[in-house]
């Protein structure tokens, strides 16, 4: 309540006042639109801020005390729009709607409640929605040890929970970076902890808000939980041995029950996360990777998302987008989609006509959850129509398709003959938007409205059709005539008044004229006059009868929604596959390497305007060649090598065709990087530091079956410290893991690792040197880099030309001292000069053992024979 109005004050204030601050103290953390004929009004506080907000007058009321209250009103009309500038500002709002219209005129017994709370992740219309993203609201619950998490989005339907037992916290930071939902609840206790969380201090993730403990307690948790979805529901939907998580769902429907006001009946069902089927991709992967969004400017435009997604409906794109975040682990599940998108792919005519037809699809996912809210209006039915017409013909397209997904997509459609009769039959055609003015049954659904709307137009043939009846039964030149004042009347000369039937009633004298009235003229005049209010009474009680049918499509019509969007994902994956020539890769559990031919990054070669982008090849397994050691100078392509194999490999367990020849991919559970060096002011760590955190994060959770990237691991500190730490780590995966590790670094002397460790292999970014400089030639070869390059680059950069000499003469001092020799008689001070000739040797052995001379071209052949005499030397 305003510091400024004191109880005794609105003791004093109009009956209209006190019930708005009855309405305020009820919702004090929202601003009230409340409800004054064809405006919502708002008072107070609540009118200063949302003016400045809107940028709309403030003006002043009347209120029963000397100073007058503060005021602001929208149309209610147009209000979505005002709502949702409010609701991107941060506050919530709830709608004080007139619940009834004033008795026999008085305004004193217009009665009005709040029948909503919008909130930013409760808002339902479409101009607050982004199309193809989700608007989740989350319940976070702690008990001990445990976190429970659910999440929701009303517009769908969809409702997700999972609990984690151990490393709660760091899990938290990785399902909110995924969701990002608009809005999350928590318990008082907990809004410390979800603060301190380091994902909310490098997103921007709203403010945790408060909600009522109680709502979060074990038993009341349950009932919200049973209330919604049936006494079984915990073993219907597998939950029996979460119980914070339950708690979390149970205080997340309470919360929903309590804005929205009314039945969730779309909400059918609990999704139990089960993340063992997904592949683990940490914030640091998704950032990386740049899945959705872009590292540098956080936009969509640049990120893999924006490449790949070419679905035809917004709910598709949602999926879509879930899809990519959350890869498969799943061989069986992996492959059934690719067989599907090679179906698709390979069928020109099935590819265009599936999409012409989707395209004419509307967001059905969201049109359903209206439905169950009862707040579905009559252009969204027609919209539903519309598409309920398409889905016939999709039918019929999937009917021969031969790819087991693709047969049970087809077997999911739903047939709504009868729904679509229903709203054949009742919906009028481009029906009127607002349910106030009528417009919106159809003609010959309801005989009654149908009579109404012929009295309405056609009221002055009736009266002409009367006044003809009554001359010929009366033999009388009468007149049937109007006027705003009297209504209906029979005229007639005085001088006739004596031949007039005893069924007339005097009802006037004017001058030489008598004015009648009959029982059939009282009759047709109410019947016209009232004509318009009746049958918009009508239409809304038919509309509302139309609606309450449509609830029992709500089931069949989600699964039909989410096998439409199954099929538009599936077709835009095949026809990014046609677009940029993708290659379906091959993915089984058998498969134990990553082989990739001609790969290429998908992002980086879109945006690649006057030149080719330069394919690479990838040979990955668990043994001999687990371990990448890639050299070369910066700027020549060795970051986006290893992302486009990490990309590469994501794709493939989307169930994607990927960049390249062609692929074999080991299932893979995760994939960690530790790409780039950056300070993160935000945490108050060192570039050094995040390289460590991250670094301690990927030996402790890495299995045999992961991917790693590694780029420049120590460079954060001192030459020797950070070579020794990235010599260490390469012998710590060399020696304890199985894993498949791309490792990029400028400690040149790091490829003398090959031949000592096993499965370590050298790579190089290949160059040339032109005239005291370089041209990056952007391709991966065996070897290793002898020297990094650094002043070369640095001279591309524009560096200017003396500090460039100066330079050069620096480095050719520093490398009179050897250092090489130095570092590898500390590290090695029993071997002999023989014994590093024989590694040498070795390693020369490994390089021309695995050479295929059919690949090579003359500058590679070069490159290769001058990195072996190098070795030998």
């Amino acid at each position: 309540m305003n510091e400024k109005i004191t109880a005794a004050a609105i003791g004093k204030m109009t009956p209209m006042m006190q019930h708005f601050w009855t309405m305020k103290e009820r919702y004090p953390d929202c601003i009230i639109f409340y409800r004054l004929g064809d405006f919502y009004e708002m008072f107070f506080d609540d009118a200063i801020l949302a003016s400045r907000i809107l940028d709309i007058t403030l003006t002043a009321r009347d209120c029963g005390l000397e100073e007058r209250a503060p005021m602001c009103g929208v149309p209610y009309h147009s209000v979505e729009s005002y709502i949702n500038k409010l609701i991107k500002a941060g506050h919530k709002v709830a709608i004080c709607e007139q619940l009834n219209d004033p008795i026999d005129g008085k305004k004193n017994s217009v009665i009005r409640d709040v029948i909503r709370v919008v909130t930013p992740g409760t808002v339902v219309s479409e101009s607050m929605l982004e199309e193809k993203r989700n608007n989740f609201i989350m319940s976070i619950h702690q008990e001990k040890a445990a976190i429970g998490v659910a999440y929701a989005d009303i517009s769908t339907g969809e409702f997700f929970t999972t609990e984690y037992a151990q490393n709660g916290l760091v899990n938290l930071n990785d399902i909110l970076l995924r969701v990002m939902p608009a809005e999350i609840i928590c318990e008082k206790g907990m809004k410390d902890t979800l603060d301190a969380l380091p994902v909310n201090k490098i997103v921007a993730l709203p403010e945790f808000q408060i909600y009522a403990t109680s709502a979060f307690e074990t038993n009341n948790a349950m009932a919200s939980v049973k209330k919604q979805f049936g006494e079984t529901a915990l073993s219907v939907f597998d939950i029996n041995e979460m119980p914070v998580a339950v708690q979390a769902c149970g205080a997340l429907l309470a919360y929903l029950y309590d804005t929205q006001k009314t039945a969730l009946m779309h909400i059918t069902h609990i999704e139990k996360l089960n993340e063992s089927r997904h592949m683990l991709l940490d914030i640091t992967a998704r950032r990386n990777l740049e899945l959705v969004e872009t590292m540098r400017n956080r936009k969509y435009k640049g990120s893999l998302l924006a490449i790949l997604d070419h679905t035809s409906t917004s709910m598709g794109g949602r999926m879509f987008r879930s899809w990519l975040e959350q890869p498969l682990k799943d061989s069986v599940e992996i492959n059934a989609r690719l067989d599907s998108v090679e179906e698709i792919y390979k069928n020109l005519v099935f590819r265009d006509n599936l999409t012409t037809e989707l395209k004419q699809l509307s967001d059905l996912e969201r049109i359903t959850s209206k439905i169950g809210m009862k707040s579905i209006m009559p252009k969204e039915c027609e919209r539903l129509r519309k598409s309920l017409a398409v889905i016939p013909n999709v039918k019929v397209l999937l009917a021969r398709a031969q790819s087991d997904k693709l047969l049970d997509i087809y077997k999911s459609i739903g047939d709504f003959t009868e729904m679509q009769a229903l709203l054949d039959n009742s919906i009028l055609e481009n029906p009127a938007a607002l349910l106030k003015d009528g417009g919106f049954i159809n003609h010959g659904y309801n005989n009654t409205l149908d009579q109404l709307r012929k009295a309405r137009s056609d009221g002055k043939q009736w009266m002409n059709d009367l006044e003809q009846k009554e001359r010929e039964s009366t033999g009388l030149p009468l007149k049937v005539k109007f006027n705003n004042v009297y209504g209906y009347y029979i005229e007639l000369n005085r001088n006739l008044s004596d031949q007039v039937p005893l069924t007339y009633q005097r009802k006037q004298t004017v001058g030489n004229f008598d004015r009648y009235f009959t029982v059939e003229l009282k009759q047709l005049e109410e019947e016209i006059n009232t004509a318009d209010e009746r049958a918009n009474k009508l239409e809304l009680q038919l509309y509302n009868e139309v609606r309450d049918k449509l609830v029992d499509y709500i089931e069949a019509l989600q699964s039909t929604a989410k096998a439409l969007c199954e099929l538009d994902c599936l077709l835009s994956l095949a026809q990014v596959a046609v677009k940029n020539n993708y290659t379906k890769p091959k993915i089984n559990r058998s498969i134990k390497h990553i082989k990739i031919e001609g790969g290429r990054h998908p992002v980086v070669e879109t945006y690649l305007k006057d030149q080719e982008f330069i394919p690479n090849d990838t040979y990955l397994n668990q043994d001999s060649d687990k371990i990448m050691i890639i050299t070369g100078p910066n700027m020549a392509g060795k970051s986006t090598f290893m992302r486009q194999v990490a990309v590469i490999t994501l794709l493939a367990h989307v169930g994607s065709f990927v960049p390249a020849q062609s692929a074999e991919i080991a299932i893979t559970d995760r994939i960690f990087t530790r790409v780039g060096a950056s300070d993160d002011l935000a945490l108050g760590q060192s570039t050094f530091m995040v390289e460590m955190v991250e670094m301690a994060n990927i030996i402790q959770n890495a299995t045999d079956n992961s991917l790693i990237l590694l780029d420049e691991i120590g460079r954060g500190t001192s030459t020797f410290d950070g070579l020794s730490i990235a010599w260490a780590v390469v012998e710590h995966l060399s020696q304890k893991l199985k894993a498949k590790v791309l490792f990029a670094t400028h400690y040149h002397e790091l490829t003398e690792l090959e031949g000592m460790l096993e499965g370590v292999k050298n790579y190089k970014i290949n160059v040339k040197e032109i005239n005291n400089t370089i041209v990056f030639l952007r391709k991966i070869v065996r070897g290793g880099a002898n020297r990094s390059f650094g002043i070369e680059v640095a001279s591309l950069a524009g560096i200017p030309g003396e500090i460039i000499q100066r330079a050069k003469e620096i480095s050719h001092t520093i490398e009179q001292q050897d250092f090489n020799i130095k570092l590898a008689n500390t590290q090695h001070k029993n071997k002999d000069s023989q014994v590093e000739l024989a590694l040498a040797n070795n390693q020369v052995v490994n390089i021309l053992k695995e050479l295929d001379i059919n690949k090579l071209t003359p500058l590679d052949a070069f490159e290769i024979l001058q990195d072996l005499k190098g070795k030998l030397r």
